[in-house]
Order: C-alpha cells, then structure tokens, then sequence
C-alpha cells in the first residue's frame, strides 16, 4: 500500500543498505591491514643481524631493520586508520538503521489508519444498505 512514507522508506533504505556495504568495507580493509601489519612484524623477527664481518655488512643490515620499522609504522597507522574507518562506518550504520525504521514504523502507522479508516466506510456502506432493504420490505413499515 503506498503511503506518502513510501518513498522516505525507500530511500532509507537504499542509505541503510549503502552503510552496510561501507561497514562491509571498512571490516575487509581492517583485516587486510591487520594481515599487513603481522606480516610486517614477522618479517622484522626474520632479519637477523650479522655476527661478523665489515661495517658496510652491519650498515646495510641496520638500514634494512630501519626500512622494516617503517613499514611497521606505516602498517600501524593504516591499521588505525581503518579501525577508525570501521567504527564510523558503524556508528553511520546505526544511524541510517534507525532513521529507516522510524520511517518504516511512521508507514506502518499511515497503513493502519487507512486500513480503519477503510473499515468504517464499509461499515457506513453496509449500514446504509441494511437501512435501504430495511425500508423497502413491506412487512417491517410502520403502521401509523
């Protein structure tokens, strides 16, 4: 039954739909920099210093470990990023969520008032024949 509601939930809930795609996401970019961020973290466990050797050995081996730091560091900060990402997109979730449904419940209430109100028409109608075959039958006039 269409409602002048109808529309408002329709939209709300095509942006509700839109927020869980977003929500969606945010949980795939979440996960892939956690795995980014581990990974990042093994490959530092697996370098190993050199026990011996010439300098330039110790140099490139402590370049290697500062470039691993900031892969470290950029991984964290994208893993935050998406944390962060998540919750909004959450938060903007709920939102939506509860702006559809008190649309939805306004169009509910809209339907219910159009159905009583369809309901008492009947009534009138089938009232209003009753009256008119009342009076037509012979038997039931009245006697002046």
């Amino acid at each position: 039954m269409k409602t002048r509601y109808s529309s408002l939930v329709t939209v709300k809930k095509n942006s509700m739909q839109k927020s869980e795609r977003a929500v969606q996401r945010a949980n795939q970019n979440l996960h892939s920099a956690t795995e980014a961020l581990q990974a990042s973290l093994e490959l530092l466990r697996e370098i190993e210093p050199p026990k011996e050797g010439i300098v330039s050995d110790f140099l490139a081996n402590r370049t290697l470990l500062d470039s691993q730091r900031a892969i470290i560091q950029h991984n964290e900060a994208w893993f935050e990023y998406a944390k962060k990402e998540l919750l909004d997109a959450q938060e903007q979730l709920k939102r939506d969520m509860i702006e559809y449904e008190k649309f939805k419940y306004l169009e509910l209430q809209e339907i219910e008032k159009i159905v009583q109100k369809a309901k008492r028409q009947e009534a009138k109608d089938l009232d209003e024949i009753a009256l008119m075959t009342y009076k037509k039958n012979p038997q039931y006039k009245e006697v002046s």
